[in-house]
Order: structure tokens, then sequence, then C-alpha cells
């Protein structure tokens, strides 16, 4: 298997973010962003979908939380399409389904090249520590958009804490799902013949 690895800088006026990916890791992350509880979501986004991940995000939390979130999903879909390439023998299609406590989290991807992104449902609380809860649902779009994800998300619960950690860790499953190498396919799955 190549060497499914990426990193990418983004810099604006409003924030610096570095991020570092391999695809195929072990689940190990080193991850700054300001936002402790957005710091926890990585860690877990990491862990659970096996992918070694470094984030370092300088932003412009003295406004709010949204450009810090919004450019690090930017940054990292960047990453995931630079890692994964030409998508060759990827299986490209998974869903998982997750619970935390109450919640669950239902997402379904496909690694197809054309973005979009739906979501269903709503979070009991407005915020989670420092985290904006609205902006769970921005990332999980930001992230899309930029790593040509076909994305659909929806969650149900009474805690907003669990309800965002239940999508994080049902994105990671699901993506490591749809990112493995099936050893019987050798070109790309699509009778289009590119992802």
């Amino acid at each position: 298997m190549s060497d499914r690895t990426a990193a990418v800088t983004r810099e604006t006026a409003e924030t610096t973010i570095e991020v570092t990916l391999d695809v195929d890791g072990d689940g190990d992350s080193t991850v700054e962003t300001g936002i402790g509880f957005f710091d926890h979501m990585l860690d877990s986004f990491a862990r659970h979908g096996l992918f070694d991940l470094t984030v370092r995000a300088d932003g412009d939390l003295h406004i709010d939380d949204h450009h810090t979130v919004e450019d690090v999903a930017i940054t990292l879909g960047q990453a995931f399409d630079d890692a994964l390439g030409d998508r060759r023998a990827i299986r490209r299609f998974a869903d998982r389904k997750v619970p935390l406590d109450e919640a669950v989290a239902d997402i379904v991807v496909d690694v197809s090249g054309r973005p979009l992104f739906e979501f269903e449902g709503e979070f009991s609380q407005g915020r989670v520590g420092d985290l904006t809860s609205h902006m769970a649902n921005h990332f999980l779009r930001s992230l899309a958009m930029n790593a040509g994800l076909t994305l659909h998300a929806g969650v149900t619960g009474e805690n907003a804490h669990h309800e965002i950690e239940a999508l994080f860790k049902g994105l990671a499953r699901a993506l490591d799902d749809a990112t493995r190498i099936d050893e019987r396919r050798s070109d790309v799955a699509s009778t289009k013949e590119s992802l």
C-alpha cells in the first residue's frame, strides 16, 4: 500500500492551521486548538478512526470559536483529500450508528469526490465548554466539502456533549471503513473509473 499521508497548512487573517494526517495510523494524536472540548473531539476522532493526527491552530478565539473550528475542518478535509490521492481500491462507502449513553449518531459516507452534506437533528444545549454546539454541524459540513465526501449525519439525544461526541466517533469509524483498501480491487470503485 502506498503512503497515505498529508501535511496541510492554512493561513488567513483569522487563523493559522497546521494539520498532519496518516490515514493508516494507530490513532495517535496531538491536538492544540485552544478550544478544550474541540481538542477532545479531534483526539476521539483520531483514536476511533485509527488516524495519526496532529492539529495546531492559532485562531481569533477572542472573537469566538467559529473561524478556528471552520478552518481546522477545511484543513483536515484537504489533508484527507491529499492523503487519499486517486482513491484507488478504497471501499468508498460506509455507514455507522454509534451510541454514547442516551445519544445516537448516524453517519453515512461516500468518499465520492462529490461534496454534499445533509444533517438531521439538533443539539440539546447551546454550548459544551468553549465550543458552540452548532459548530459541530459546521465542522462536518466544512470537512465534507473539502475532503470530497458525500456525508449524511444525524443525531438524537438529551446531552449535547454526548450528541457531539457520538457524531465525531461515528464519523471516525465510517471514514476508517470507507477509506480502507479492498484487496480484491485494483481500480477505483466507480463505473466512471475516477472519483
